[in-house]
């Protein structure tokens, strides 16, 4: 059980709609219910029982909910009461993020970050997951913000939300208006897609497998900036994280289903190693954005 199944679960008992409550916590419906089955079977009952769109708590729902109030309430005023916002950091803090989260949610946290600090120095350079590692243990940064690592024993990673990737397309796209699009759509359809040496690739490919589709390939590339340029200027679909979509709102994501491909973003560190204070604190400030909506929020 994670915390944000608990964050989900009181979305839900306090909508009692999949819909605005997935609205609420940023993630698809699918996505909320497969999470809720996983709480659910967690806890080895059912919490809400579900009559057509209708949704009720049940018994042991309503039993459960004011204690995870009470305890998300509680850990909340304790990150609160550990977090340094009398003391004004100083000094310099090194970032190296992909450029997924070098978009959205690198500049809202830092911006959290500096209002707070504003006598701190910030570094952030954007690197390839393997990159940042490396960098990472040689001591060049204080924190990474990627993906799990297939091979790093040196190096802790805390995931801090699972992440769908989308579909991204431009506004005069004839799937725009779309709310969401199953994966055996795009057999044969014109898609721009990352190189095969990224994890998410891979991911990619497996989820064209399991559901028999073979896309249309047009163009590999191992950078987000041409794909994002590519599928403004062409007929062209891409799949990415939303985190990747500028907020300029030249481009669309659009949910994928059937499969979902998915990912856990999170947080590399050098593994047994005490962290400096405004590292602490610029931690504490991704998790609780991460947290607060449990994924980046969706832009359509």
């Amino acid at each position: 059980m994670e915390l944000r199944h608990l964050r989900y679960f009181v979305a839900l008992a306090e909508h009692l709609s999949f819909t605005r409550a997935a609205r609420q916590t940023h993630i698809t419906q699918s996505t909320l219910s497969h999470q809720i089955r996983q709480l659910e079977d967690e806890v080895g009952q059912r919490l809400f029982d579900r009559v057509g769109k209708r949704v009720f708590l049940t018994e042991a729902g309503q039993n459960l909910l004011p204690r995870v109030l009470r305890a998300l309430g509680e850990l909340d005023e304790g990150l609160r009461a550990l977090s340094p916002q009398d003391q004004v950091l100083t000094g310099r803090l090194r970032i190296a993020a992909t450029h997924t989260f070098n978009v959205n949610l690198v500049p809202a946290c830092l911006t959290e970050f500096l209002t707070r600090n504003p006598s701190m120095r910030v570094v952030v350079e954007e690197l390839a997951a393997s990159v940042i590692e490396e960098r990472l243990l040689a001591g060049a940064f204080d924190l990474g913000i990627s993906y799990r690592p297939d091979h790093q024993q040196d190096l802790a990673f805390e995931p801090l939300y699972d992440e769908p990737l989308d579909l991204v397309l431009s506004l005069d796209h004839r799937w725009a208006a779309r709310k969401w699009v199953r994966m055996a759509e795009l057999h044969h359809q014109p898609v721009v897609l990352l190189s095969p040496e990224f994890t998410t690739r891979r991911l990619l490919d497996e989820c064209f497998r399991q559901c028999g589709a073979v896309p249309h390939l047009v163009a590999e590339m191992n950078t987000i900036g041409p794909i994002l340029g590519l599928v403004r200027r062409m007929n062209i679909v891409a799949i990415l994280s939303r985190q990747a979509v500028p907020e300029d709102g030249t481009l669309l994501s659009v949910p994928l289903e059937t499969p979902t491909p998915m990912r856990s973003p999170g947080v590399l560190l050098r593994r047994n190693e005490a962290l400096p204070p405004h590292v602490a604190s610029f931690l504490l400030t991704l998790r609780r954005a991460c947290d607060k909506t449990s994924r980046p929020p969706r832009r359509l």
